[in-house]
């Protein structure tokens, strides 16, 4: 049975924080200081490229499911289509439908989450009696700190 496996989308395959840095502290003010809350914010976040050879290298292994599993803003309607527009655009073999918009990742099933930040949900991936491990990229921990060993730790979960 395929593991199942989600990717974070902004900070983990996008690169959410470059972008972030880059608009203009007046319309950042007026949204709130909040990016994603502006229209065509998502549009052009620029991949890591690192993040997508991972995407692609995992998803050539036949043991995982792969999903894209983000966030997107209630004050901005526009960020979900946005997010639909980056993966075809950034990822045009990703099979479709496999994108999950929610504020809740801990309902989710699955084996794998690979996010950076604890929020909506993340932090409690496969706890409360579910098997599922949240991969904190990046994370204070030090665990995963490179997509190497982020690859590295799950073909290493799923060998026979």
């Amino acid at each position: 049975m395929k593991k199942i496996l989600y990717f974070d989308l902004d900070g983990v395959l996008a690169d959410y924080k470059s972008a972030e840095e880059k608009l203009p502290k007046d319309l950042l003010s007026e949204y709130g200081g909040k990016a994603g809350r502006i229209p065509g914010f998502f549009l052009n976040l620029k991949p890591f490229d690192d993040a997508l050879e991972a995407f692609r290298k995992l998803s050539l292994n036949e043991k995982f499911d792969i999903y894209i599993l983000s966030t997107a803003s209630w004050t901005n309607a526009y960020a979900w289509a946005e997010k639909v527009f980056w993966v075809k655009k950034h990822l045009p073999d990703f099979e479709e439908k496999r994108l999950i918009l929610t504020h809740n990742k801990q309902l989710n099933r699955g084996d794998f989450l690979i996010d950076d930040r604890e929020e909506n949900g993340a932090k409690e991936f496969g706890e409360h009696g579910k098997t599922g491990k949240w991969i904190h990229f990046k994370g204070d921990d030090g665990e995963f700190p490179t997509w190497d060993a982020i690859v590295k730790y799950l073909e290493g979960q799923v060998q026979e």
